[in-house]
C-alpha cells in the first residue's frame, strides 16, 4: 500500500528530558494556507500536506518552556526521501540559492513563543513522499525534534521547474481539470467519449506514488531513481511503461480480441478511479482489461496528479509500420471486399498522451509537448513503452534524437498503397494515398468540451484545401489509380449523405465520372464488412453488383441504402468498412474507393435542476432521459459517474422500452468542491455490446 500521509500536527518527540523548561509543543503545517498556495487543494482528501516544489511552504512551530532566544538557540530542517536527505538551519533571510532547501524565519514577524518558518524546496527536487524532521539546538547541544511527511509534486507555475507550461489556462487544462473527453470513431464521425481522471478522489493520489515505487527502477535501484524523480524526462518514461503490464507489475493488462469474461471490457471503464485503487487493492496485479484509450487515459491521471501537464491526443488512420519502410498495404478483391493481407494495420484512430517539459537533453528547440504512449506495441530500450518524443523533433523528422521518434513518425506520415487482387491474387490495381495516415490530430480544447485540431503540430499539411468527406480514385490509360487531379480516365466519388445514426439507414452516393470522349461498360461492385478500431475487417455483410453504361464525359451518381436491419449486428464501437470497384469491360482496368465509418448511437441526454445556483455541499437533483431510437425494444443498465459531484457510482435498471418509447431517471448530486465538474451516464443495452454515453458539464460556484 502507500506510504502513509501526515496529519495537520505533528507529534513532537524529545531527546532530553531535562528540557522540560523549553522544546516543542507542536507543529502546525497550515494544510488550508499552503494547499490553497500551491494549487493542491483539490487533495484536502488525503489528509496531508501535498506541496509544489520551488514554490515556499509554511510551518507554525509552538514552542514551550521559556522563550525562543535567536541568541542562543536555532532550529535545523531535515527533509528525507528514501536515503536522500537535505539538512537546513532556518535562518533570519529569505536571500537562498534556489537550487538548495532553505528555511527561514522573517525577523519582522518574530514571536518568541510561536514561530512561523518558511521552507522552500529546489525546483528541481525528486518527487515523492518525504520525511521531514524539526530539530532544536540551545546553547549546551540539547535537542528536541518532530517527525512527519509531506509529498512533493513538479510545479508547472514555476519558471525554474522543467515541467513549466506559461499559461493559466493551459495549467487549468492539463494539470487541475479532473475530466476530459477521449475521441474515437472516424476523422468524419467524431466520437466524444466522457472520461473522469478522478485527481482527487479517494487512493489515487496514493497509487500514483505507488506507482512509481513499484516500477523496475525503484525496486533495482532506490537510491538513483529517488535521485532521477527530479527529471519529468525520466519520470514520464517510467510511467509509460508501467501503465501496461508486459514488462512489470504495471497497471493494465492489454486485450483486442476474444472476450473480456476474465475482467472488464475496455469499453466499460469511465474513468481512471477504479482502475487505479483496483491495482492496489489486488497487490499491484494488472487490471483487465485496457486497449488504447484506457492505457492513455490512466496515464494522463497519473502525470497530472504528479503535476506535469498531460493531454490525450487521438491520431486518427494511425499506422503500425512493422517493417518501418513508412509504407502500409492494403488489400482489396475485385468485388471491394478487404483482405487480411498484410502485417501492417491501420487503426482507425490510435490514443496516446502528450505531455510538457523542457528537454535539457536535447536542447531548447525540442521543449513542449512529447507524445508519451503507454499502450504496449513495440519495445524502446527493451521495455515496453514509448516517448518521450518530441513534437517538434515528429514534424521534422528528427529520427536521431531520443526517445522512438521513428515510430511515431511513422504512426502519422506513412503513405498507404491500395492493391486490387484478382482470384487468382495477380495484381489487377493500384492506388497511393498520402494523406490517409494521420489525417486527423486532435485533443480536448482548452476550457470547452469540443475537438482542438493539432495535426499541423506533428506534420506539414500539403494542401489546405484537402477535404476528408469523400475518397476518390480514377483510372487512366496506363491503368494506374490516380487522385482527382488526373485528365483521363474514369473518377469515382465514394461519400455518405450524413453521419450514420442508429436506427436510420446509411446513404451512401456513388459518383462516377466518365473524363473520356468515349463510351464505357462498367462493373459496379459494393462491399461492406464490419471491423473493430484496429484490426481488418470480417466477412462481408451486405452487397451490391451492377452494371452501368457512361456516355462519353458523363458523370451519373448512384445512391444505396444500407438498412438498419442489415447493419444492426455491427455492435459498440465497431466501424463498417464500405468499398466501390469499378471495372471497365473492355479493359478490364479497375478502380477503388473506399471509406471506413461508425454508426452514431445517440437518445441519452442529461439536465441539471437550478444550473446556475450550484454551490458546494447543497444537493441537487439531475434527470438522465433515454429515447429508444432503436426499431425494436431495448432494455439495459444505467451507470451515472461524476467526480465531485456524486460518490462513487450509481446504477439503475432500466426495464424493456418499445422503440421511441421514453425513460427518465433522477439522481441526486452533492458536489464536494468548487469548479468545472463533469456527469456521465452510460447506458449498456442488454444481449449487446452497445453502450450508449453521455454527459454534461456542471460548474460549481465558490461559496
Amino acid at each position: 500500500m502507500g506510504e502513509s500521509l501526515c496529519s495537520s500536527t505533528l507529534h513532537c518527540f524529545e531527546t532530553n528530558r531535562h528540557m522540560e523548561d523549553f522544546g516543542i509543543q507542536h507543529v502546525n503545517l497550515e494544510l488550508s494556507e499552503n494547499l490553497e498556495r500551491h494549487r493542491t487543494d483539490g487533495f484536502r482528501n488525503s489528509k496531508g500536506l501535498v506541496v509544489r516544489r520551488g514554490t515556499p511552504f509554511n510551518i507554525s512551530v509552538k514552542l514551550k518552556g521559556r522563550l525562543f532566544n535567536p541568541q542562543t538557540d536555532s532550529l535545523r530542517i531535515k527533509v528525507t526521501l528514501g536515503r536522500l536527505y537535505a539538512v537546513m538551519p532556518v535562518t533570519f533571510s529569505e536571500k537562498h540559492p534556489s537550487t538548495r532547501w532553505n528555511a527561514y524565519i522573517d525577523p519582522s514577524n518574530l514571536n518568541h513563543q510561536e514561530l512561523s518558518i518558511t521552507v522552500s524546496s529546489p525546483a528541481s527536487a525528486p518527487v515523492g513522499c518525504y520525511k521531514f524532521q524539526l530539530y532544536v539546538f540551545t546553547q549546551d547541544v540539547r535537542k528536541s525534534f518532530v517527525v512527519g511527511d509531506f509529498i512533493l509534486l513538479c510545479n508547472p507555475w514555476c519558471s525554474e521547474d522543467a515541467a513549466y507550461i506559461p499559461f493559466e489556462d493551459q495549467r487549468e487544462e492539463y494539470v487541475l481539470s479532473d475530466s476530459g473527453l477521449l475521441f474515437m470513431g472516424t476523422p468524419n464521425n467524431i466520437v466524444s467519449r466522457p472520461w473522469s481522471f478522478d485527481l482527487y478522489e479517494p487512493g489515487v493520489l496514493e497509487a500514483c506514488l505507488d506507482l512509481l515505487k513499484v516500477s523496475p527502477q525503484h525496486q533495482t535501484n532506490r537510491k538513483k531513481d529517488y535521485m532521477n524523480r527530479s527529471n519529468p524526462v525520466y519520470i514520464s518514461r517510467v510511467v509509460s511503461a508501467m501503465i501496461n503490464s508486459e514488462d512489470d507489475r504495471g497497471v493494465l493488462k492489454g486485450k483486442w480480441t476474444g472476450d473480456f469474461k476474465q475482467g472488464v471490457s475496455p469499453s466499460k471503464w469511465t474513468g481512471s478511479g477504479d482502475i487505479l485503487r483496483l491495482w492496489v487493492k489486488s497487490g499491484y496485479s494488472p487490471v483487465k482489461y485496457g486497449q488504447c484509450w484506457v492505457f492513455a487515459a490512466v496515464m494522463c491521471t497519473v502525470m497530472r496528479v504528479l503535476g506535469i501537464p498531460c493531454r490525450v491526443v487521438t491520431n486518427y488512420n494511425s499506422a503500425h509500420d512493422t517493417n518501418a519502410n513508412l509504407v502500409i498495404e492494403e488489400y482489396y478483391s475485385e468485388t471491394g471486399q478487404k483482405l487480411n493481407r498484410s502485417n501492417d494495420s491501420i487503426w482507425n484512430f490510435h490514443v496516446w498522451v502528450e505531455c510538457w517539459m523542457s528537454r535539457s537533453d536535447l536542447g531548447p528547440e525540442m521543449d513542449g509537448w512529447q507524445v508519451l504512449d503507454p499502450t504496449p506495441q513495440e519495445r524502446s530500450g527493451g521495455v515496453f513503452c514509448c516517448g518521450p518524443a518530441p513534437v517538434k523533433g515528429i514534424k521534422n523528422q528528427r529520427t536521431d534524437l531520443i526517445y522512438d521518434i521513428p515510430f511515431v513518425y511513422a504512426e502519422v506520415n506513412a503513405d498507404v498503397h491500395t492493391i486490387i487482387l484478382s482470384s487468382h491474387d495477380q495484381v489487377v490495381g493500384f492506388s497511393k494515398d498520402t494523406e490517409k495516415i494521420g489525417s486527423l490530430i486532435c485533443t480536448k480544447a482548452i476550457g470547452y468540451p469540443r475537438v482542438q485540431n493539432i495535426t499541423g503540430d506533428y506534420k506539414w499539411i500539403k494542401s489546405p484545401t484537402s477535404t476528408l468527406s469523400s475518397k476518390s480514385s480514377t483510372i487512366s490509360n496506363d491503368s494506374t489509380l490516380r487522385r482527382a487531379t488526373a485528365s483521363k480516365g474514369v473518377m469515382v466519388f465514394l461519400t455518405l449523405a450524413k453521419h450514420p445514426v442508429a436506427g436510420e439507414p446509411v446513404v451512401c452516393l456513388v459518383k462516377i465520372m466518365n473524363k473520356q470522349k468515349i463510351p464505357k461498360m462498367m462493373k459496379v461492385h459494393l462491399n461492406a464488412q464490419a471491423k473493430e478500431y484496429n484490426h481488418s475487417p470480417s466477412e462481408t455483410f451486405w452487397d451490391k453488383h451492377g452494371v452501368i453504361q457512361l456516355a462519353p464525359m458523363e458523370v451519373k451518381v448512384i445512391q444505396e441504402h444500407i438498412l438498419p436491419a442489415q447493419y444492426e449486428h455491427v455492435e459498440g464501437d465497431n466501424l463498417i468498412n464500405l468499398a466501390v470497384v469499378l471495372e471497365d469491360m473492355s479493359t478490364s482496368e479497375r478502380v477503388l474507393a473506399s471509406e471506413e465509418f461508425n454508426i452514431a448511437s445517440s437518445g441519452l441526454t442529461i439536465q441539471v435542476a437550478e444550473e446556475n445556483a450550484i454551490v458546494p455541499n447543497k444537493e441537487l437533483t439531475a434527470f438522465v432521459t433515454f429515447t429508444n431510437p432503436f426499431s425494436h425494444p431495448v432494455s439495459g443498465l444505467l451507470t451515472v459517474a461524476g467526480a465531485g459531484l456524486i460518490a462513487g457510482k450509481e446504477q439503475f435498471r432500466m426495464p424493456s422500452l418499445r422503440p421511441g418509447g421514453k425513460a427518465t431517471q433522477s439522481i441526486t448530486l452533492n458536489p464536494s468542491m468548487a469548479g468545472e465538474k463533469m456527469l456521465q451516464a452510460s447506458l449498456s443495452l442488454s444481449d449487446t455490446s452497445i453502450t450508449i454515453r453521455s454527459f454534461k458539464m456542471v460548474s460549481v460556484n465558490s461559496n
